[in-house]
């Protein structure tokens, strides 16, 4: 897959087949595009596009409004994963944000080759969004693309939308996180060193720090699936700020790997969240937590026999 980011100034020679949306956290609404454009890639030879914007936080947002479900790294691996051609990050610049409907879509079909146009019915675009759906449709013929508009995919009554998803992960309900993604809500992160306690009581756990901008579910203890190295092990994951351990921590995630043995420092892990265990808390003493520890350990055993 072929990443362009920030510039404005890319080409594509040969006929594509282009989506647009935010695409945070690559959910089951998302997976109903990407469908398509594997279709009109298989049925027409177009290269495939996903084009998305750069768009800063608000200055005035808080830290809970810039949470992500998937960082720009993650994001690319899934889009990988789902063998899209290009993946094109736009700046969202004064130059775009101010650019009227029509302007936007000739650009597209100039730049990206455009034969085909896949989007959400909910897709605005343009100065103060004034463009949608109708407009692509409407411009269709005279610019000599297919446009096809898919409905929103709805459960319980809303719409599969990465707001609704991340309103369950804020829950730490990560079974209906997993059913509206298509997949386990996950973290990628650089395994970094940590205060050695775990080693020190027999569980050698490894610690992450994630950008700011990715969400976290409620602090506490979780089942988890963890890949590294292309196998996958199975996981005791506690999110949080390590509340027995004296000092200040930073808030971060720190993983007891079932059977496995080894140095996995300045190594990427994934780590998937299963099942919320129990919150987080502040044991009387190192050994009361080392019990609590092998309690939990054996719940995770039980969970994936």
């Amino acid at each position: 897959m072929k990443y362009i980011r920030n510039t404005l100034e890319f080409q594509i020679k040969e006929p594509t087949v282009v989506t647009f949306g935010k695409f945070d956290g690559l959910h089951m609404g998302h997976e109903l595009l990407m469908d398509t454009l594997k279709q009109k890639k298989e049925e027409k030879g177009y290269s495939s596009v996903v084009f998305t914007f750069d768009i800063p936080p608000k200055p005035n947002a808080s830290s809970e409004e810039k949470r992500v479900l998937t960082t720009n790294i993650e994001k690319h691996r899934l889009f990988e994963q789902v063998g899209v051609d290009y993946l094109i990050e736009c700046p969202f610049t004064k130059e775009v944000m101010t650019m009227e409907p029509v302007a936007f879509i000739e650009w597209m079909v100039r730049s990206l080759n455009m034969k085909c146009v896949v989007t959400g019915n909910d897709f605005c675009f343009g100065h103060n969004r004034k463009g949608d759906y109708h407009l692509i449709e409407e411009c269709a013929k005279e610019y000599g693309y297919e446009a096809i508009v898919k409905e929103k995919i709805r459960q319980d009554g809303r719409d599969i939308s990465s707001t609704y998803i991340r309103e369950e992960i804020r829950k730490g309900n990560m079974e209906k996180a997993r059913e509206l993604l298509g997949y386990d809500f996950f973290v990628t992160g650089e395994v970094v060193h940590g205060n050695h306690i775990g080693h020190s009581l027999g569980f050698p756990t490894v610690n992450l720090i994630l950008p700011e901008e990715k969400l976290l579910p409620p602090n506490g203890v979780y089942q988890t699936r963890v890949c590294l190295e292309q196998k996958v092990y199975h996981g005791v994951t506690n999110v949080g700020y390590k509340p027995t351990v004296e000092g200040t921590h930073p808030l971060g995630i720190e993983t007891f790997i079932l059977d496995f043995e080894g140095d996995l420092y300045g190594k990427e892990i994934t780590i998937s969240f299963l099942t919320y265990l129990r919150p987080e808390q502040k044991f009387d003493s190192l050994e009361a937590l080392k019990l609590q520890l092998c309690h939990d350990i054996s719940m995770v055993r039980q969970l994936t026999k």
